[in-house]
């Protein structure tokens, strides 16, 4: 087993030189095979760290980083300068020198060796990767609480590398295991015009995801955004009020009663043949979390609960789309009764027939771990008693999971499809293919909707085609 290793002030992978002026107090342990883990320790203790890695210079690269709170897209380059905040994968490409050994006429000879940099998760602190001006590599660690502080984290990067990057990957998630249309404007008269629709059209409805205007929510603050474009829930902070549907799913609707949403998902089952419906919801409950001052909140024992960001915070440079969310703080429940809350509203949905759940919003749980052991704690906890309740309540692990692209939870690969944004068609194509690479090996991969009527159906039709994923078809109302 040859080993990753600092010498002479570089790091050094098979004799060849990854990066130079490797500071003193970095840190490589072997993992396994030609793995190693990267740590750095410093003088001072505190709840963020940005350690210098060593200078990258002249090896392509092409990484994966955060460039919203919630989202992730490739990035390319040859040095550390052209590192983007928030890379939770780095691929290298070197060129290995060999000589032929046998026969000294044959010449000596180049071969392609690939180094993978994976930020990982180092007890209660997260990592990411980013460069600097002076084309330093540099690894950030957080905890998200100042309360969770270290001088010294050992296993904050996976570093592996081989011949072939697609073996690499696989082979390095391995070893470190551990959508919308009618946003709040979804009613049954435009789920079931959908349905008869596709039916009607040669394609019945065996899955549908009811969106989240299902929900009993109360906006406190309203953005003035077009609710075509997914930064409108965003920018707004609505609040749950109770579990039960709100009254557009009660009452009488297209010349049928629907007295609640448990009659509207068996009628809708047993007229279009439907075998799965889920319902959406966010991690908090809703986009601003719960309401406390609701009567059937009150016994979660909520408060508003502000989101702090620290100077030089890097998340902070991701956060972009939270607007009043920001302001005005989330509605959070403690995560001593996040399972009880979870528990009612998923015992209350599979009552209604409802058969899973679609989770939204989990990024934003990183902002919100001061108090309670950081970010990965909270995450943890939030996490553990979600997937318990949708085992207890519909019997299987019937959960996607949504708006979640932080190495902490890292399960979804795509940024929403958005018909409105003429220059984002290829570059969400591009992101989904790239972010496939590494997400492929841990989950199915899920390229989000599109329109069939859209100028660019074809190009999305294609892409999904090729691309091994689940195809959904975006019901819409026409204004």
């Amino acid at each position: 087993m040859i080993v990753p290793s600092i010498k002479d002030d570089c790091l050094m992978v098979r004799d060849n030189v990854v990066l130079s002026h490797v500071p003193r107090n970095i840190s490589v342990a072997p993992a396994a095979d030609e793995a190693a883990f990267i740590g750095a320790a410093s003088s001072n203790s505190s709840f963020r760290h940005v350690f210098s890695f060593g200078v990258l210079e002249y090896n392509n690269f092409m990484c994966l980083f955060r460039f919203k709170l919630w989202w992730m897209i490739p990035s390319f380059g040859d040095s550390g300068c052209e590192v983007p905040a928030e890379t939770q994968m780095l691929l290298l490409e070197t060129r290995e020198k060999s000589t032929v050994q046998n026969g000294l006429s044959e010449p000596t000879t180049e071969n392609s060796l690939y180094i993978l940099l994976l930020s990982v998760l180092d007890g209660p602190f997260r990592a990411s990767l980013q460069g600097n001006t002076v084309n330093e590599l540099e690894f950030c660690i957080e905890s998200g609480d100042p309360n969770v502080q270290t001088s010294q984290v050992t296993e904050a990067i996976f570093m592996n590398l081989g011949d072939n990057p697609f073996k690499l990957i696989r082979n390095s998630t391995k070893y470190i295991y551990t959508w919308d249309a009618f946003y709040h404007k979804v009613d049954p008269e435009g789920i079931e015009k959908g349905l008869k629709s596709l039916s009607e059209g040669g394609f019945p409805t065996k899955f549908l995801i009811i969106d989240e205007g299902w929900q009993n929510k109360v906006m406190e603050v309203e953005a003035e955004a077009d609710e075509t474009d997914s930064s409108y829930r965003a920018a707004s902070v609505d609040r749950l009020t109770s579990i039960e549907e709100n009254d557009k799913f009660k009452g009488f609707r297209s010349g049928k009663s629907y007295a609640n949403l448990r009659e509207f998902v068996k009628f809708i089952e047993e007229e279009y043949g439907l075998k799965l419906v889920y319902a959406c919801h966010a991690l908090i409950g809703s986009w601003g979390g719960v309401l406390p001052t609701s009567e059937e909140m009150r016994k979660y024992d909520p408060w508003i609960k502000h989101i702090v960001q620290s100077p030089g915070n890097v998340s902070h440079v991701i956060c972009t789309t939270l607007g009043p969310m920001e302001k005005y703080g989330i509605g959070m429940i403690a995560p001593s009764n996040i399972y009880r809350f979870y528990d009612d509203l998923h015992s209350y949905l599979a009552s209604c027939n409802v058969d899973g759940v679609k989770v939204d919003v989990q990024n934003v749980l990183e902002l919100l771990g001061s108090c309670y052991g950081g970010r990965e704690a909270l995450m943890r906890r939030y996490q553990e008693a979600l997937e318990a309740s949708v085992i207890r309540n519909f019997h299987r692990n019937n959960l996607i999971w949504g708006m979640s692209l932080s190495n902490d939870h890292i399960y979804r690969i795509s940024e929403d499809f958005m018909q409105m944004e003429p220059t984002f068609q290829t570059l969400h194509v591009a992101a989904v293919a790239f972010n496939s690479l590494l997400m492929g090996e841990i989950a199915v991969p899920d390229w989000d909707t599109f329109f069939s009527d859209h100028y660019t159906a074809e190009f999305h039709a294609a892409a999904r085609a090729l691309g091994g994923c689940p195809v959904y078809v975006q019901l819409r109302r026409n204004h």
